[in-house]
């Protein structure tokens, strides 16, 4: 009994320190676990747990940027090919011996600027790109009573009659195959600090002798079917050659 007693007691003052070794066993485990955790997170720190997912998507854009810019430069190269090979596009015959205005033509812009001197006057024309008329959509009824003319090709035209340090005329126009229409007149004033233009009722309300007579006003200066009908073919290549030069200024950004 006294032995059974002696082990009893022995067990019991053993179980305590077994308890306190196994906290500190656990203690220093977890002391281990943070120390490592803490070296790792110090070697890669949070931060950088996320960038190769990061930088496998920054790859990702920029692959798929690079093969749509790819593509898009080879739709690019196409149409330009195709366009230089366009008889749409071919240059323009050289300018008439007759034609009797010097022409300046700036690439990039959508206008030509006529000018020439004739008997003391400076006359200028402004030439817009031509609106341009297939044929398709006319009415093909032969009974209609509309007795207006069927839509045609044309090429808008501004004309300035200037002498110097007095007023000017200035006409807008429309120049069809062999057909020249004045839609309005005003006479602009230099000398006004807005150069104040004076604009005249509609051209078609003047006596038709007065609208004759501006008609043959303007041929005599230049503004005649043979003029016009070269200016059309004129700037249905210029179109041709603007679009062209359009396309390459576009390559160059992408390829930049």
């Amino acid at each position: 009994m006294a032995f059974t007693s002696i082990l009893r007691k022995t067990a019991n003052s053993l179980a305590p320190l077994a308890i306190r070794l196994t906290r500190v066993q656990r203690s220093y485990h977890s002391c281990i676990f943070t120390a490592l955790n803490h070296g790792l997170q110090s070697q890669h720190p949070t931060v950088n747990r996320f960038y190769p997912n990061t930088l496998h998507f920054s790859t990702a854009v920029d692959s798929q940027k690079s093969a749509s810019d790819e593509s898009l430069l080879r739709v690019i190269e196409s149409e330009i090919q195709c366009a230089e090979e366009s008889d749409e596009y071919d240059q323009a015959e050289g300018t008439p011996s007759e034609f009797p205005f010097k022409i300046e033509d700036t690439p990039g812009l959508q206008t030509i600027t006529l000018t020439r001197e004739y008997d003391g006057e400076l006359i200028k024309v402004n030439v817009h790109m031509p609106d341009l008329v297939t044929g398709e959509g006319e009415a093909d009824d032969d009974n209609d009573d509309d007795t207006e003319k069927p839509s045609k090709s044309n090429v808008p035209l501004v004309v300035n009659v200037s002498k110097k340090g007095g007023p000017s005329l200035e006409f807008s126009c429309t120049a069809y195959p062999d057909e020249i229409t004045i839609d309005s007149l005003s006479v602009r004033n230099p000398n006004s600090e807005d150069e104040l233009a004076y604009e005249g009722p509609d051209f078609y309300d003047l006596d038709e002798n007065l609208q004759k007579a501006f008609h043959k006003y303007l041929e005599i200066r230049g503004i005649k079917p043979s003029t016009t009908n070269y200016l059309h073919e004129y700037m249905i290549n210029k179109d041709g050659r603007e679009y062209i030069l359009w396309l390459k200024n576009l390559k160059k950004f992408i390829e930049e």
